[in-house]
């Protein structure tokens, strides 16, 4: 009988919490299949089957909190039937749950501990696999009876999200969802005039381990620092026109899609080179200089907030700036970033005006004592030359630990990457 054991998780990663069984007891797997998915505070991690066999035994539940080196569950090796190995699929790959389907691949953690299971079918196999949908997704109509195929996607390729199936309506349901009792308790509330009992108006949902990881570091950040934000504003003006000119060019001849965003990293990066403070760290009474830039991304994925970096950021070209950036987001929102993704940043870019912010106070992201936040550019009245003349306007943030970095530093580097945003012909001769 071989156990299967939690991996090891990462760097400072000592828990996970099991997010998905992929496999039933009794269900045959080949080397290679994947068993369980583990979600942990910055990854999701497969645990793949190390021989051919049978699970036996599922010791631990869905939501559950594990460590590393636990015994997850028991695979027999001696109960394989002749033909199956790594090269050929699972006996059992059709009478597993649709998700299963596509566990070749990483899945991201669902954003909610799962709900009980019911008795409504899941969707046939072939049907699932037809569809375009994110796990998050998958996992969430399984857990409503919502027949997937029946709703639009509104995501990039047409592909169904979770807030697609949230908001779709009663008609695709496969079957009548009851988390609570149809009859109500004696003495129970009745239904009010909209409709709903009292047991309808609150549900409770536990947090996910990335979720209460996250809350902990904002938390940290806020009380182990002394957090101060200063803000500006830059006119778009010169970088719409720079991107409109060469935007279809640099797609066609190197794949990349020209965004503002490359450019404020580059800017971001000179700027830094100019203020190494912003860029530092503090280890007890030590400030410690970094002299590269690993530059910190925040993106939003279905799973939280999560902030991968671009390695030497600081020696890139805006091209290669803006291919990174692309592909690290596109990997963020898969739930296929690596520890090496996650780590080893020494200052973030976050962008709340994707989302249509218009000012904001970004969080440190500890032990980084610089954060820069990017907003909505908004057409705005300004005057220029004694003229009032409408610009293209973004006020950007700079939160930073005032231990170290003083008013005015902060406010210099702010600045600087404003000048350099409003002639980006600067940023090629520094």
């Amino acid at each position: 009988m071989l156990s299967i054991k939690v991996p090891p998780l990462g760097e400072s990663i000592v828990e996970a919490t099991v997010s998905r069984w992929l496999k039933k007891e009794g269900d045959v797997v080949a080397a290679g299949d994947t068993l369980v998915d583990l979600e942990t505070d910055k990854i999701t991690v497969e645990v793949p089957a190390l021989k051919p066999g049978k699970l036996t035994k599922r010791n631990k539940k869905e939501g559950e909190v594990v460590h590393v080196d636990d015994v997850l569950g028991e695979l027999d090796e001696t109960a394989v039937p002749a033909g199956v190995g790594a090269a050929q699929p699972s006996a059992s790959a059709t009478s597993a749950p649709a998700p299963a389907a596509q566990s070749a691949a990483p899945t991201p953690a669902p954003s909610s501990p799962p709900a009980p299971a019911r008795s409504a079918p899941s969707p046939a196999p072939a049907q699932a696999e037809s569809v375009k949908s994110s796990p998050a997704a998958r996992r969430v109509a399984d857990e409503r009876g919502i027949d997937i195929a029946a709703i639009a996607g509104t995501g990039r390729g047409g592909v169904v999200s979770k807030p697609d199936v949230l908001a779709a309506p009663a008609a695709t349901e496969r079957a009548p969802v009851a988390p609570w009792a149809s009859t109500p308790a004696p003495g129970a509330p009745s239904r009010g005039g909209n409709g709903m009992t009292s047991g309808e108006r609150e549900t409770r949902e536990k947090m996910s381990t990335r979720r209460k990881r996250i809350a902990e570091n904002l938390l940290q950040s806020q009380h182990a620092t002394a957090h101060l934000t200063t803000f500006n504003e830059i006119d778009m003006s010169a970088i719409n026109a720079l991107r409109e000119k060469y935007k279809e060019k640099v797609e066609k001849e190197h794949g990349v899609k020209l965004t503002f965003m490359p450019f404020f990293v580059r800017a971001t990066c000179q700027a830094l080179r100019q203020f190494p403070l912003v860029n530092s760290q503090i280890d007890g009474d030590t400030i410690v200089y970094k002299h590269y830039v690993n530059m910190g991304i925040a993106v939003a994925s279905e799973q939280g907030l999560v902030v991968p970096n671009i390695k030497d950021a600081d020696r890139k070209s805006t091209i290669e700036l803006g291919r990174e950036i692309s592909e690290v987001a596109k990997r963020a929102r898969d739930g296929k970033l690596t520890m090496d993704d996650l780590t080893g940043g020494t200052f973030t870019i976050t962008n709340g005006g994707v989302f249509g912010s218009l000012i904001s106070t970004p969080i440190l992201n500890y032990p980084q004592v610089g954060i820069l936040g990017l907003h909505k550019t908004q057409d705005r009245p300004v005057a220029m030359n004694g003229q009032v003349v409408i610009r293209p306007m973004m006020y950007v943030a700079l939160s930073y630990d005032h231990r170290i970095v003083d008013g005015q530093q902060a406010v210099l580097f702010l600045v600087r990457v404003k000048e350099l945003v409003e002639d980006p012909a600067a940023m090629l001769i520094e």
